[in-house]
């Protein structure tokens, strides 16, 4: 009777039930693909297997192999395919904890409840694991098992490599490694985010208009719905460096602050950043106002990353 009377609490409540369903079916596949192709070997390089294990497999809210299949799901795309995309995504994002957990980056000791992997093994093993994840990603999708078409798969690489290059997420890290010795302003921190955090998230929405071969032009809602919800991310990301429980997070927190840098909590304010979080979730479901029941999981996510406690 209650949910009768109130639609939209029990339109939430499924929406919550099928990404939860969704969440849980994706990451037992992103665990049995990195288990699948990281077969310990009986040699010298075993632990150097060991170790990528230890960081890729088990942990993680799996979002980017989570958007990936939702943005597949809209052009019918083979699920395998879109794991297997998924499982290149999630490497390139591995191997970047990895190493800004090292010493010589942010100096981390816990990351997704366990020991880092230059704690579990040794700095040297964290960086040639790193590497190995990161050339991991581009021989998954150059494999024809990702797409028939080479154009296809090409065009992957190249966006992927673009995202996690100078001009995404490496770029992103190196700006945020000057934050602690400047002062930016918002402009300034919007465009790290952009880079450091959301120009691999907006790939992951773009992977299904690739694979879908959706032209160029026909792409700019779904760029913009990654836009948007890679910036409220963030903002929810700085939020629970505020806010949060390190138990649930699995790592510390806090340490943006201790570091003197600026975030989007510190230029904006809690009260203000919390509400721009929001406004950009409606922002970005916004953009998929074209699309019907198949954009479902699309719109829980975008939900998601600002309801999210770690």
């Amino acid at each position: 009777m209650a949910d009768q009377e109130n639609p939209d609490a029990a339109n939430d409540a499924s929406a919550k039930t099928i990404l939860a369903s969704a969440m849980a079916q994706v990451s037992d596949s992103i665990d049995a693909h990195f288990d699948a192709v990281l077969t310990v070997p009986d040699d010298a390089r075993a632990r150097l297997v060991e170790a990528m294990r230890h960081a890729a497999i088990g942990g993680g809210k799996r979002l980017r192999p989570l958007l990936v299949v939702a943005s597949c799901d809209l052009f019918h795309v083979d699920r395998q395919s879109a794991l297997r995309i998924g499982t290149a995504i999630e490497a390139i994002h591995v191997y970047s904890l990895v190493h800004d957990d090292l010493p010589c980056m942010d100096d981390d000791d816990m990351r997704r409840g366990k020991p880092t992997v230059h704690k579990a093994f040794d700095e040297a093993t964290a960086v040639l694991a790193g590497d190995a994840l990161h050339a991991l990603a581009f021989e998954i999708l150059a494999d024809e098992r990702t797409h028939h078409d080479p154009f296809v798969r090409c065009e992957l690489v190249a966006e992927l490599a673009r995202a996690s290059g100078q001009s995404g997420m490496a770029g992103g890290q190196m700006m945020d490694l000057a934050a602690e010795s400047a002062s930016f302003d918002l402009a300034t921190v919007t465009r790290l985010q952009q880079m450091k955090t959301g120009a691999l998230i907006a790939f992951c929405v773009e992977a299904g208009a690739i694979m879908g071969k959706l032209s160029p032009e026909g792409r700019a809602p779904l760029r913009g719905y990654a836009r948007d919800i890679g910036l409220a991310f963030q903002i929810a990301d700085d939020i629970l460096d505020v806010e949060g429980d390190e138990a649930r997070a699995g790592k510390a927190l806090h340490k943006d602050a201790a570091a003197g840098k600026e975030t989007f909590v510190s230029v904006m304010g809690l009260a203000r950043a919390r509400e721009q979080a929001h406004a950009l979730v409606d922002q970005a479901i916004g953009h998929l106002a074209g699309f019907g029941r198949e954009a479902d999981l699309l719109r829980a996510i975008a939900r998601f990353v600002i309801e999210r406690d770690r």
